[in-house]
């Protein structure tokens, strides 16, 4: 699957790229018809520790899904994101099988 990672005001390093290449290539385990997905990585400048924002979009044919999930880490947020994903995923393939 294609994953565009693009990050604000901060420069992403290697691992973490490999860490959610990884993670959202998982997601078609769920749903074969992914197309590819859109990763933003922002920092807000706040006193709280969860300032770190991860925005999911994946494209499937014909719709596109987005999830946004505010945490501590990058991590963490791309393992929630992914785990909300691989949800909307399995009920859309249970759509389209009903369809069939």
């Amino acid at each position: 699957m294609n994953v565009n990672i693009q990050s604000v005001n901060f420069t992403v390093d290697q691992k973490l790229v490999d860490f959610i290449q990884k993670r959202l290539d998982k997601l078609e385990n769920y749903y074969d018809r992914v197309v590819s997905a859109d990763v933003y990585l922002k920092v807000e400048n706040t006193s709280e520790k969860e300032n770190k924002i991860v925005e999911v979009k994946v494209h499937v044919p014909g719709d596109e899904f987005m999830v946004k999930k505010q945490c501590k880490s990058f991590e963490e947020g791309v393992d929630t994101a992914a785990d909300s994903l691989e949800r909307v995923l399995l009920k859309r393939k249970e759509k389209m099988r009903a369809h069939i």
